[in-house]
């Protein structure tokens, strides 16, 4: 339990040190990304206004298995969808402090391959 603590502490340090960088405007907003072991979601947020203006999630697309690389590549191609039905055509991506591998990194493929730029 308390390794579980720890690694979650490093995630959010690495995080805050990041998000110190990647900022998301009106134009170009922020995909940020949360996963846990059992989902994932991603959000595309406009950080001057505080307002988030889509989101999509494993739970809401409701997939047997929410946690895998599949659950992932889905919930990119939903982001990217929405995002398009929003005008947004470009974001900075934000990996939440977690490694650009496995469920993050199809997250982000297949959000590009839907048309997303980033």
């Amino acid at each position: 339990m308390l390794k579980n603590t720890k690694k979650n502490e490093e995630r959010i340090r690495r995080h805050k040190r990041v998000r110190k960088i990647v900022n998301g405007t009106p134009d170009c907003p922020r995909l940020n990304v949360f996963r846990s072991n059992a989902n994932i979601y991603a959000q595309v947020i406009d950080d001057v206004n505080g307002k988030t203006l889509c989101s999509a999630s494993s739970l809401e697309l409701k997939l047997e298995n929410g946690g895998n690389i599949e659950a992932a590549k889905k919930v990119g191609e939903a982001i990217a969808n929405k995002c398009k039905e929003n005008n947004i055509e470009a974001v900075r991506f934000d990996r939440g402090g977690y490694v650009y591998h496995g469920r993050v990194q199809a997250l982000a493929d297949a959000a590009r391959e839907a048309g997303l730029k980033f």
